[in-house]
């Protein structure tokens, strides 16, 4: 008697394909930070500077990646058999932030290639493009990751290499400090992250964004508790990144204490990781716990923005201070506009199309904020200490810089000519206003009017009478090229604003 034959299921198959393109920009960067690396053990000192143009090449091809990901959204890693959920997706918010943060360190590698000839004794050229680049392969992995286990290693990996940036010259005693104070407080913040991924993965049984957006809406009222937490707690790590209130003390003596294009590189690519990661797991992970984040971070927008403008209104009050600590502080303060529309995201009716305004405005800040870093490049290589009181009579050394730095601080108080920062400011308060956050735009208003006054007064000592013959100020060709980039990008995206701020009108997913 011949045994019956029993229905069985089909056998999914575990072993997955990779989509090397769409995985291309970040495979790029973190092989050719392998390839430094190797490369330093073997190239001679008098040619060790060639590690720095190799970076920035490499760079500069992650960047040119991108543009065959134009044709259509694509993902890999995915789980097999419906419902589909993926671990990396290569869609219209990540390649716009994916190149927001290649930009940005592309930027920063140039400053770092001029940096570094003016320490190279006390900053070792292998090993500082190798985290730089890591760093980088890390923050563009970042806005890619679509589960939560992908989203907290991303972090990680461009974070730790930045703790090693900060503290790299040798023997310098401020930036060891520095180091140390932003290694202890991001791993604290990492730390209460990772407890509330856990709580969020003991409510749902899932980590992959999409399956825990769906699963979280059905959680047993024994549990709701703890994935309110867990939603709140998770947020942490990432508002530390973006140096909101009270997780913003770190700022002011890292950015003073690292090397200034690592300053830079912060301020830009350290934020747009920490607004992408809030974008991810607000609006794409936990959309039905709103009323838990959205009043959150309408609270901290409001605390950073006005901490911020404060601290660098303190700054200001005295020319014996930094000019890159007062940089910091506006950063803060610039970092509190960001947060506005998020938080709106959790009013409005369409939470996708709110957080457009906040790319959008990433990218102006983006493009103005490194060109201001790159004038306190120049002005810090003979002037060390880069005080205010050092960019008295700027334009009489230096017109064409003089002029470029006062159009980036007006374009960060939004002013004209700076168009592009008018109209960022506009779109961010609009965003405010449709999700009901009157209160919220009230305060961004006054905060404006606060930062209008230092940002003004720093442009107007570009152009008095310098004390004494005025100090010259040479260019070197890779800090030419950066203040060329940055000068370029405000004044085209000053006379076509569209090209951002339609991100604020389509949304982004």
């Amino acid at each position: 008697m011949s045994a019956l034959a029993l229905p069985q299921a089909p056998a999914q198959s575990l072993v997955q394909s990779v989509d090397w393109l769409a995985i291309a920009p970040p495979t790029v960067t973190a092989l050719v930070a392998l390839a430094v690396l190797v490369a330093d053990l073997f190239l001679p000192e008098a040619r060790k500077p060639l590690l720095g143009w190799i970076s920035v090449a490499g760079l500069a091809v992650a960047t040119l990646m991108l543009l065959p990901l134009l044709d259509g959204d694509r993902s890999t890693f995915c789980l097999p058999g419906p419902p589909r959920a993926c671990s990396y997706t290569a869609d219209h918010f990540t390649l716009v932030i994916q190149f927001l943060v290649l930009g940005g360190a592309l930027l920063a590698a140039l400053l770092s290639v001029t940096n570094l000839g003016d320490e190279r004794r006390r900053i070792p050229a292998g090993e500082f493009w190798f985290l730089l680049l890591s760093s980088a392969a890390g923050a563009a992995l970042l806005p890619a990751s679509r589960d939560l286990a992908t989203l907290i290693v991303a972090l990680e990996v461009a974070s730790l290499p930045a703790f090693a940036l900060v503290g790299i010259r040798h023997g310098d005693k401020r930036s060891s400090e520095a180091a140390l104070k932003f290694f202890l407080s991001s791993v604290t913040a990492t730390a209460v992250s990772l407890l509330g991924v856990s709580f969020v993965y003991a409510c749902t049984g899932t980590l992959y964004l999409t399956q825990v957006a769906q699963r979280i809406q059905h959680v047993d009222g024994q549990l709701h508790t703890l994935a309110q937490t867990g939603v709140v707690l998770t947020l942490v790590g990432f508002a530390f990144k973006t140096a909101a209130v009270p997780f913003h003390f770190w700022v002011p003596d890292t950015y003073v204490g690292a090397p200034l294009p690592i300053a830079a590189y912060l301020s830009v690519v350290g934020k747009a990781v920490g607004f992408s990661g809030l974008i991810l797991v607000t609006v794409v992970a936990f959309p039905s716990y709103a009323d838990a984040w959205g009043p959150a971070l309408a609270v901290l927008a409001a605390l950073t923005m006005t901490v911020g403008n404060v601290g660098a209104l303190r700054q200001q009050a005295t020319r014996a201070y930094s000019a890159v600590r007062l940089l910091a502080w506006s950063s803060v303060g610039q970092a509190g506009y960001l947060l506005v529309p998020i938080a709106a995201a959790g009013y409005a009716k369409d939470p996708q199309k709110a957080v457009g305004s906040t790319v959008a405005y990433a990218l102006m800040y983006a493009a103005v904020n490194l060109g201001a870093f790159a004038v306190a490049a120049l002005v810090g290589r003979t002037k060390p200490l880069n005080r205010l009181s050092d960019y008295r009579g700027l334009y009489a050394a230096s017109p064409a810089t003089a002029l470029l730095l006062a159009f980036f601080l007006l374009c960060l108080a939004g002013l004209p000519p700076g168009v592009i920062g008018l109209f960022a400011k506009v779109t961010v308060f609009s965003a405010a206003v449709d999700a009901g956050l009157g209160w919220l735009a009230v305060v961004m208003a006054v905060n404006v009017v606060i930062a209008l006054f230092y940002y003004l007064q720093w442009t107007a000592l570009l152009f008095r009478a310098p004390e004494g013959a005025p100090a010259r100020h040479p260019l070197p060709a890779p800090l030419t090229a950066a203040l060329a980039l940055t000068g370029v990008l405000g004044v085209v995206l000053s006379g076509a604003p569209q090209l951002v701020l339609r991100f604020a009108a389509t949304g982004l997913f």
